[in-house]
């Protein structure tokens, strides 16, 4: 018996902006929530970051923060630990780390962190040829980091074009007022819903994001910062008082 080389596992990825386009070509064909969505809101930013350490950690720092906040916490860290490595991380002073304006949670998460990538627990590097479902299941060993963190690492850290953020409260909202399914989906209904999306979830999600901004009259984070959304809330259950939109807050998971 001849033995046969097994081919790694191949994902599509949001690389650039023709990547994008594509998926948002494919999504205006096939849906018209979708093309309502990208006539009202235009073309949503590419937004990618580094699949490592540094990705990860700036992720965890913009969890509960408004855009200009994380865009600023981030600065004062990435001064303080050069370069944003694991070793760097847990070299520098929490107390330091506090003054740059991290939450107690928020350095013990990234010392989390930089502890298991160094002990080899997390492995950063092998995440690029695991399922998204794995990979979820990888990062959320680390306390701190729940399913929010762990779905925003796979669609703007590995750029996967099928990546969704089920927990994400604008995706909720959003989803429902494009489909017409009420005021707010759960975290169950938000991931049926997208499955009509696949396989391009991760585009569907910049554009609902995008519209969701748009409706708040507020500029979407990508058009002028690399910064991620903050983290949205896991919906239990519909709001009480839906009738106007609400800002964002964070999973309870994710919460650091």
């Amino acid at each position: 018996m001849v033995a046969t080389e097994e081919r790694p596992i191949t994902f599509r990825t949001l690389d650039t902006l023709k990547d994008l386009q594509a998926g948002v070509r494919h999504l205006r064909r096939v849906c018209p929530a979708m093309r309502a969505i990208h006539d009202r809101a235009g073309d949503p930013p590419l937004r990618r970051y580094t699949a490592d350490f540094s990705g990860l950690a700036r992720i965890v720092v913009g969890q509960q923060l408004s855009i200009a906040s994380a865009n600023a916490i981030w600065s004062r860290v990435e001064t303080l630990v050069r370069p944003m490595t694991a070793e760097a991380l847990m070299a520098a002073s929490p107390v330091a780390l506090g003054k740059a304006g991290l939450s107690g949670g928020k350095i013990r998460t990234l010392l989390a962190l930089a502890d298991g990538v160094m002990a080899r627990r997390i492995n950063l590097a092998k995440l690029k040829r695991l399922p998204d479902d794995d990979v979820r299941l990888h990062l959320t060993t680390v306390s701190g980091i729940g399913p929010w963190t762990a779905d925003i690492y796979v669609m703007f850290c590995l750029g996967r074009a099928d990546g969704w953020a089920s927990g994400d409260l604008a995706l909720q909202v959003g989803a429902a007022r494009a489909l017409g399914l009420g005021e707010r989906l759960t975290v169950t209904e938000a991931e049926n819903a997208a499955q009509r999306w696949s396989p391009w979830r991760g585009v569907a999600a910049r554009l609902i994001w995008a519209d969701y901004a748009h409706l708040r009259a507020q500029p979407f984070a990508g058009t002028t910062s690399t910064s991620p959304l903050r983290p949205t809330a896991s919906a239990a259950a519909r709001p009480k008082a839906p009738s106007r939109l609400r800002k964002a807050s964070q999973p309870r998971k994710d919460r650091t």
